[in-house]
């Protein structure tokens, strides 16, 4: 891309900006003369802060920003947008009653370079939801809205804080290459503040890191990706953030050792506001009201564990936002209470108010990474975020829990449930929400977490919400009763794995039938969610091992279909070290709805209509590459023993000679993506077969893969089948 003439895009020279006595940014100095800019660092060091001053929305104590030439500083953020400056902030920040149609409508100027037509063409997904509000899209999506909002209003510089934060890989992809095309294209320039190593150096040719509230260097971006040893050191890849300080730059001296905590007393010469006939206050006094300090650096915020029953009890939690659910959450409380079982109120408000909870906000927000500072923060978006995985991590310290219900909106919905999920399957998680009745997969996830529709708000106690809360309390309590009363359960198999699609099912079938006497086959539909409960199974020790046949998710999650995988797939094999057998069953197709649902980007890819509600696309050689070199570097990151079966005879049903899906080329172009990439060893092994994956002989030989890496038949097959 030529480099365009004139003043630079944007430029920021000594940039100091205070909240209170912090000085978040500390005489920053930064060019973007045009095209792409990235800036990474981590959380904390003033990245969102330094958006926040170039639109206007934090004062620059001191320094200047210019945008081509004009300067910034001083002006409203009304102003500088309309000088011509986009902003896509962290958060989103949509309107729940709007759909996505109403949000573009309302900022979409006539005769621009982006309009509403070229943003659905951008973003397939956001035209396929332009019904909807914005409180009904996930997360992902409202991220597309957010940055289709800004770019319709045709901005010259566009500040994007985030922008790939929350985004599926197929979506990331989108973002990254229309950030390549505006660079390519000269239209727009764009300040790309990104925590995605990989999307802020694909992006920009160059990179600046920074680092407490300075910019520490700009590196080239190809340098910056292949320096591990500098992200590791500048920007804590690899760790939490928060665990990890930076090693000094060459040529900083080493800090010192920190010396150990002492106690040490402040004392106040005027504990009483003095007058002109104020006497010399006496030394004892002064001994009694001095404080007591520590000085020293402090230790990580630490939470108490406080039981919440005794030993061998169980406690049902009632959980939700006291200061604005206080009655009906303890109506539903009361009615747990009246049928004979213990119960914990927990309060999830975010606003730091008593609540008289047995379990008060601040024991919850403590368990928050920085402490209570980290939840109570004013900013409700950002506390209720922060609140779910104070939540979520104070639940995964807890025993003694019989049960878990929670009331409220989306808000409380957002706040219950990841901790819900944390919980292990089979214990009751009941969730009564005004959001049960629309999508909700994510609050529920991979997990059994029962969500029941409200009917009316939860906004006080009514003829509909009193009937719908004592239907939650009473099926809470036969959950909880029944699962008391059950004998214990009998010595059980050991428990598999296996992943099953539509055109996978003969080979699955055989392959239970052959375990089925010695093992407890759990077979999960390939659909997304079905590979993510599996994988959660895996992590939470429930199973022996996997049979992963059908991969065919990471096709959705790579080409955008409706069953898609998380980047984490294959992540619980890697982290429980399990034996592993897969395949690369039904990689041949994409999932889509309805034929007229497909992304207008396929319409004319080979497409295989499976019913009314379900089409099928082929995917290209190139695709299946793709594919085939994801998968073989996840299978590198497996410590365990791992056999991966290549079926040569076709993928599915589908990919067999005559069928619609035949194809010898991408099938080749799949296998040799494998072969290049997997690091193959005696415990990491690619195995061709001459067979469809639905013929016996591949059914077979899965099994006797599955039989080698666990020693046979299971020492303990008969007790167990006693």
């Amino acid at each position: 891309m030529a480099e365009r003439s004139g003043p630079p895009g944007l430029e920021i020279k000594g940039l100091n900006v205070f909240y209170g006595a912090s000085h978040a940014l500390q005489g920053v100095d930064l060019t973007l003369k045009s095209g792409v800019l990235s800036v990474v660092g981590r959380n904390g060091m003033g990245k969102t802060t330094l958006c926040k001053a170039v639109m206007g929305l934090v004062p620059a104590a001191s320094g200047t920003i210019s945008f081509r030439g004009q300067p910034l500083t001083g002006r409203s953020p009304a102003e500088i947008a309309r000088m011509g400056v986009g902003y896509v902030p962290q958060g989103r920040r949509l309107w729940r009653s709007l759909t996505v149609d109403e949000h573009l409508r309302i900022v979409a100027k006539p005769g621009g370079a982006w309009s509403i037509e070229r943003v659905y063409s951008t973003f397939p997904r956001l035209a396929e939801r332009k019904g909807n509000g914005g409180a009904q899209l996930s997360g992902g999506e409202q991220q597309m809205l957010a940055i289709s909002r800004a770019l319709l209003s045709n901005p010259k510089l566009l500040v994007m804080d985030e922008p790939t934060e929350g985004l599926a890989p197929v979506i990331v992809a989108q973002v990254e290459e229309m950030l390549l095309r505006l660079a390519d294209e000269g239209e727009i320039d764009v300040l790309v503040i990104e925590q995605n190593i990989g999307v802020a150096c694909g992006v920009a040719s160059e990179v600046a890191i920074m680092v407490n509230g300075r910019i520490n260097r700009i590196a080239p971006a190809a340098a910056l990706a292949a320096d591990r040893e500098l992200q590791q050191r500048l920007l804590g890849v690899g760790r939490h953030g928060h665990e990890e300080t930076p090693e000094p730059a060459q040529g900083e001296a080493e800090a010192p050792a920190p010396s150990a905590p002492a106690a040490v007393k402040i004392y106040n010469a005027n504990p009483a506001a003095p007058t002109r006939w104020s006497a010399p206050v006496p030394v004892h006094r002064l001994e009694r009201e001095a404080r007591v300090v520590t000085t020293g650096p402090l230790a990580a915020p630490s939470a108490e564990i406080r039981p919440l029953a005794a030993p061998g009890a169980k406690v049902v939690l009632v959980a939700g936002t006291l200061d604005t659910k206080g009655p009906e959450l303890r109506h539903l409380r009361d009615l747990i209470l009246a049928a004979g079982l213990p119960v914990r109120l927990v309060d999830l408000s975010t606003t730091g108010a008593h609540s008289g909870a047995d379990i008060p906000a601040h024991q919850v927000a403590a368990f928050h990474p920085r402490g209570a500072a980290g939840v109570f923060t004013g900013d409700r978006g950002a506390a209720v975020t922060a609140m779910a995985l104070a939540f979520e991590r104070w639940i995964a310290r807890q025993e003694g829990i019989a049960g878990i219900v929670a009331a409220g909106g989306s808000g409380a919905a957002a706040l219950a449930a990841p901790a819900m999920r944390a919980l292990p399957f089979g214990a009751p998680k009941l969730l009564v929400s005004t959001v049960a009745s629309g999508e909700v997969g994510q609050y529920v996830g991979a997990s059994d977490i029962m969500m029941m529709h409200s009917v009316a708000d939860i906004q006080g106690l009514n003829a509909i919400t009193e009937e719908v809360l004592g239907n939650a309390a009473q099926a809470m309590v036969g959950m909880v009763r029944a699962r008391k009363a059950a004998r214990p359960a009998a010595p059980r198999k050991p428990a598999v794995g296996l992943t099953m699609f539509g055109v996978t099912t003969p080979c699955v079938q055989q392959v239970v039938s052959a375990l089925d006497q010695d093992y407890d086959c759990l077979v999960f539909h390939a659909t997304g969610v079905g590979g993510r409960a599996m994988e959660s199974l895996a992590d939470n020790g429930r199973l022996l091992g996997v049979i992963d046949a059908t991969t065919t998710e990471v096709a959705d999650m790579m080409m955008g279909g409706v069953f898609p995988a998380t980047e984490d797939r294959f992540g619980a094999v890697i982290r429980r070290r399990l034996p592993y057998v897969g395949s690369v069953g039904a990689l041949d197709m994409v999932n889509f709805g309805a034929v007229e649902t497909v992304p207008e980007r396929y319409r004319g890819r080979k497409l295989h209509v499976h019913n009314p509600q379900v089409t099928l696309m082929r995917t290209t050689a190139e695709e299946c590459a793709a594919m085939g070199r994801w998968i073989g570097g996840r299978l590198n990151e497996m410590e365990g023993p791992v056999r991966f079966l290549l079926p040569e005879g076709g993928v599915s049903a589908l990919d067999a000679p005559g069928r619609d899906f035949h194809d010898p080329a991408a099938r080749a172009a799949l296998f040799s993506a494998l072969d290049a990439t997997v690091r193959q060893s005696a415990n990491r092994r690619l195995i061709r077969l001459p067979h469809n994956i639905n013929d016996p002989a591949f059914a077979a030989a899965l099994v006797a893969a599955f039989r080698e890496l666990h020693g046979g038949r299971p020492a303990k097959r008969k007790e167990a089948r006693r």
